[in-house]
Order: C-alpha cells, then sequence, then structure tokens
C-alpha cells in the first residue's frame, strides 16, 4: 500500500496467515502494528482497516513486505524457507514512489533480508532503521517500549541505518 506522495515505507518480512487470509496488513489481532499506529497517528484497531490505510497514506506512509511469495509452515519469520524466496521489486518501486527515503524495518528479520537480500542490487540512497518486531513473537519488549522506539517515524530526525 503507498500513495503516489509517500516518503516514509515500513517494511515487514512476509505477511502472516490471517494477514494473508484477510488481505490485510498486519491483520493478527495479537499484532502491535495498529494499536502503535493508533497511538501515533489515530490509526487504531477500531477503525474500518481502508480508513486505517487511508490515515497513513495522509501522513505519507506506505506499508509493504521484503518478500513476495516464500514456502512457509505457519506465520512465524523463523519458519520462512530460504529456498524459493522472492524477492519484491523494491528498485521498481522506489522508481514509482520517488518521494520515499526513509525506511523503517519491523523487526530484525525485515531488516536482515532486506540487507541480504534486496540491498545488494538496489538503486538510490535510503535511510534505514530496525524498530521492534510488532508481532506477538517479540515479547523482549512491552507495549510501552516498542511505542517508544516508533514514535521516531513522527520526528524529523535523520537516521542510520542499524544491525
Amino acid at each position: 500500500m503507498a500513495c503516489p506522495d509517500a516518503r516514509i515505507l515500513i517494511l515487514g518480512s512476509m505477511p502472516g496467515v490471517a494477514s494473508l487470509e484477510a488481505s490485510q496488513y498486519y491483520a493478527f489481532p495479537r499484532n502491535t502494528f495498529w494499536r502503535i499506529m493508533g497511538d501515533l497517528y489515530a490509526a487504531g484497531p477500531d477503525l474500518e482497516y481502508r480508513s486505517r490505510l487511508q490515515i497513513l497514506a495522509s501522513n505519507q506512509i506506505a506499508l509493504w513486505d521484503v518478500i513476495k511469495a516464500c514456502r512457509r509452515s505457519g506465520s512465524l519469520d523463523s519458519a520462512i524457507v530460504a529456498d524459493g524466496m522472492i524477492n519484491n521489486d523494491f528498485n521498481g518501486f522506489f522508481v514509482q514512489y520517488p518521494l520515499i527515503k526513509q525506511v523503517y524495518f519491523n523487526g530484525q528479520t525485515a531488516a536482515k533480508l532486506f540487507r541480504y537480500r534486496v540491498l545488494p542490487g538496489l538503486e538510490g540512497s535510503f535511510e534505514y532503521l530496525t524498530l521492534p518486531s510488532t508481532s506477538p513473537a517479540h515479547a523482549a519488549k512491552n507495549y510501552a517500549a516498542k511505542l517508544a522506539a516508533w514514535r521516531v517515524i513522527k520526528s524529523d530526525q535523520p537516521i542510520d541505518y542499524t544491525d
């Protein structure tokens, strides 16, 4: 999901089963992505999905995933099988959305997949930052800590790529 004037891209690794079945980003109820977007942009899970997307678009935020297709049992990133994994076309995406200069990764797996599978062939210059995963499988940080980290997408501070 991206609007023509998007300036920020939030990348996940690959949608989970609930998201694929619902054809919605972050559809699993225990994933805190939409709760965080609610606290930051009033695009919370209580709104219809289309309204949430419109709010993100009005804030020049695009959503996408590093992986277009893969084999995986269940929804966990750790279950993604490397053989047969297909990346999304980022060079084409960034040509279509040339105003995007900041890329935020929703978790370490998205960042690692991007770094190893996309970055070597990527054209253009971007700023990158890895944020704590909103997945319930990432229990190392509580909601307050995740929200505090995600607040950076609302700031005008320059960001650096972090491992």
